[in-house]
């Protein structure tokens, strides 16, 4: 959805924006707030299941749209996460009074979102949007608790709603990835060793050459020594 940023007065965006980062700084229970950076005209949530409910335990993702005529307009919202519920339509849109005719522009954000939040507490199946839902809470509720629990463990449980990704999540480099040693394998650590037992081999060998050259030619000296005594 495009954004309404632009269409918007100075005077109502300095509004929303205070709204906004008092709302993120206080937050309303069991709900989190994810301000765009980008567009302060949408505002992303995550909702916690309400206890007693058939989405406790869920964490549901949802949006709120500012449109150009915010707020002598209400919001629009819209639900993220898939959920089995009778003011819900099947693409996320959202039916509540006052985000329609009970729309006053002094209620604000807070409002919309704490009525958002009651509103899977007390569903209203008289203005339906998913009308199985809605025919389920009033013929059978068994049936209807079951379908909405189902679908909020595999749409609202297990990490895949609620706050984004983070990115140092998921496969870490090792610790020991920055040392040559640990990286190179066991085998890095007995090359030094090897190098040394050669350098040394090499050494002693060279040493016993040396000393071996040193006594054959004292021997000679020696030799040559007598042979000269015996011609005087």
């Amino acid at each position: 959805m495009n954004s309404n940023v632009e269409n918007l007065p100075p005077h109502v965006l300095r509004l929303v924006y205070k709204e906004v980062s008092a709302l993120a700084a206080d937050p309303p229970e069991g709900i989190k707030i994810y301000p765009s950076d980008e567009d302060i005209t949408e505002l992303h949530t995550a909702i916690e299941g309400p206890e007693g409910t058939p989405f406790a335990g869920g964490v549901f993702r949802m949006r709120l749209v500012l449109g150009k005529d915010f707020p002598a307009v209400p919001p629009k919202g819209y639900f993220l996460t898939k959920i089995f519920h009778p003011n819900v339509g099947h693409k996320g849109e959202i039916c509540v009074n006052v985000l329609k005719r009970d729309w006053k522009a002094e209620l604000g954000l807070r409002h919309v979102l704490l009525t958002i939040k009651c509103l899977l507490i007390h569903p209203n199946p008289e203005s339906a949007l998913n009308e199985e839902a809605g025919r389920l809470l009033f013929e059978d509720y068994a049936e209807y608790e079951s379908r909405a629990r189902l679908l909020t463990e595999i749409h609202a449980m297990g990490g895949s709603s609620g706050e984004p990704q983070d990115p140092n999540d998921g496969p870490q480099p090792k610790k020991h990835a920055g040392d040559p040693m640990k990286r190179a394998g066991p085998s890095a650590a007995a090359v030094p060793a090897a190098l040394g037992n050669g350098a040394n081999g090499a050494s002693t060998t060279s040493s016993n050459s040396n000393s071996s050259s040193s006594t054959n030619v004292a021997g000679k000296k020696k030799a040559d020594k007598k042979r000269a005594l015996r011609r005087l």
